[in-house]
C-alpha cells in the first residue's frame, strides 16, 4: 500500500529556521523487557519509521524526535517514565501498553498537559475517568463487547442465548456489554452466569445450560476457561456456538480446546497494515507479536503530527509547540485523521470511534491445526 506523510507536515511552519530549532520530541513508554517485551520492539521500530519519513518528508519543516523509555509493562515504572517525561517537558507520548500501566501514568500525563496516545490498553473505563489527554487506537473491551452482541442479536435473533464471563473485571466487562447490547435489541439472554478463572468442573452450570435450553454461548474470559468450557459443552451433548473476544488469542486455546474449539467465533481488531517500506534500508525482521503492532506505534506518531498540526492552525499564537490540552482538543470531535491505520478519529472520551472489530471463526485447516487467520464472517 503507497503511503505518504507528505501531507501531515504541509501545514506545519515555523517562525524560525528549522535548523536553529530543537526538534519536537515523542516519547514512547513501551515494554522493552518484562512479560510483554515481544510487543515493545514493535512499537519502537514503528513509531522510529514513522518519525524517520517525517524528518525526511521536506526541508525547512519541524523535525521530530522519539524518547524511547522501557517501561516493563509495569505500573509503578510507567509512573516513573510518565514523571521523567513531563518534568523534562516531553508532552507527546505514545503509550504506555498495557491497561494497568495506563491507568497509573494517566494522572501524571493528564496533570501535565501531555498527550498519550495508548496502543493497546482496551480495559472500558480508562476512557471513562475524565482524563482529556488521552486517546487510545485500540477497540476497548466495551467496544468488543458490543461488537459480539451485535452479531449474537442478529445471527441468533429470536433464539437463547446464554451469556457467561470468568468472574474477572475483565470477563465481567465484556459480558455486561453483551447484555447491554442484547436489551437494546429486545431480545434478552435467558441466563448470564459465570464461573472463578482456573475451575475445571463445570457440571453445575452445564447443567443450568442445558435447562435453559441454549442455542449460543458467549464468554467473557481468557483462553484457559474458553477452552475449558467449550470442551466441556461438546462432551455434554450441547452444541451451542461459543462466542468470544480476543482474550482467547492464545495458543492455550487451541490447545485445550482440541476439536471442540471448532467453530468458536470471536471479536478482535483487524489485521494490521504492513509498515511502508523504509527508504533507503530493508525492513527489520519482526515477530508476529511485534509485527502485530509496529503500525500502531507508526500511527501514533502519524497522530501527533496532525494534531499539532491542528492545534497551531486553530491558534497561530500559540507558539512552536502548543500546549498539550490544545493538542487534545484538535482530536476530540474533530474530523478523522488519515494514518496508516487509515482513517481514525476519537470520541469525546478518547476512544477510537468507531471501534474497529472484526468476527472471525476458528477452523480446522488441512494439516489439523486449529487458526481463526482469514476467516471472516459477516460482522456486526
Amino acid at each position: 500500500m503507497k503511503h505518504s506523510l507528505a501531507p501531515i507536515v504541509a501545514g506545519l511552519l515555523f517562525a524560525a529556521p528549522a535548523a536553529a530549532q530543537a526538534p519536537v520530541r515523542i516519547g514512547l513508554s513501551a515494554p522493552l523487557s518484562g512479560p510483554d517485551a515481544a510487543y515493545g520492539p514493535g512499537l519502537r521500530q514503528g513509531a522510529e519509521q514513522a518519525v524517520a519519513d517525517l524528518n525526511r518528508a521536506g526541508g525547512g519543516r519541524p523535525k521530530f524526535a522519539l524518547v524511547p523509555v522501557d517501561d516493563a509493562g509495569e505500573a509503578r515504572q510507567a509512573v516513573a517514565t510518565a514523571k521523567k517525561f513531563t518534568a523534562d517537558g516531553v508532552r507527546f507520548v505514545i503509550g504506555p501498553f498495557e491497561s494497568g500501566a495506563v491507568a497509573a501514568a494517566a494522572p501524571v500525563y493528564e496533570e501535565a498537559g501531555a498527550v498519550m496516545i495508548a496502543p493497546g490498553a482496551t480495559y472500558a473505563p480508562l476512557t471513562g475517568r475524565g482524563f482529556g489527554t488521552l486517546f487510545r487506537l485500540a477497540p476497548s473491551d466495551a467496544q468488543q463487547g458490543r461488537a459480539a452482541g451485535s452479531y449474537l442479536a442478529k445471527a441468533f435473533a429470536g433464539r437463547r442465548v446464554a451469556i457467561l464471563n470468568d468472574r474477572s473485571t475483565y470477563g465481567r466487562g465484556l459480558a455486561e456489554a453483551v447484555a447491554a447490547q442484547f436489551k437494546e435489541a429486545g431480545t434478552p439472554e435467558v441466563l448470564f452466569d459465570g464461573f472463578p478463572r482456573g475451575t475445571r468442573d463445570l457440571s453445575d452450570l452445564l447443567g443450568r445450560l442445558k435447562a435453559a435450553r441454549v442455542e449460543a454461548v458467549y464468554f467473557g474470559g481468557l483462553a484457559p476457561e474458553a477452552a475449558t468450557l467449550v470442551r466441556a459443552l461438546r462432551e455434554a451433548g450441547i452444541a451451542a456456538p461459543l462466542v468470544a473476544s480476543d482474550g482467547i488469542l492464545d495458543p492455550a486455546f487451541a490447545a485445550i480446546a482440541g476439536p471442540a474449539g471448532e467453530g468458536t467465533v470471536m471479536t478482535l481488531p483487524p489485521d494490521p497494515p504492513r509498515l511502508p517500506e523504509p527508504k533507503g534500508g530493508k525492513a527489520p525482521a519482526r515477530s508476529a507479536e511485534a509485527e502485530s503492532v509496529a503500525a500502531s506505534g507508526y500511527a501514533a506518531v502519524e497522530i501527533l503530527a496532525q494534531a499539532l498540526e491542528r492545534a497551531r492552525a486553530a491558534d497561530p499564537k500559540a507558539g512552536r509547540i502548543p500546549d498539550g490540552r490544545k493538542v487534545a482538543e484538535a482530536l476530540h470531535g474533530t474530523q478523522p485523521v488519515r494514518t496508516i491505520l487509515g482513517l481514525v478519529g476519537f470520541d469525546e472520551r478518547g476512544d477510537r470511534a468507531p471501534g474497529a472489530v472484526t468476527v472471525r471463526v476458528w477452523r480446522r485447516t488441512p494439516d489439523g491445526r486449529l487458526d481463526y487467520a482469514g476467516n471472516d464472517i459477516s460482522g456486526p
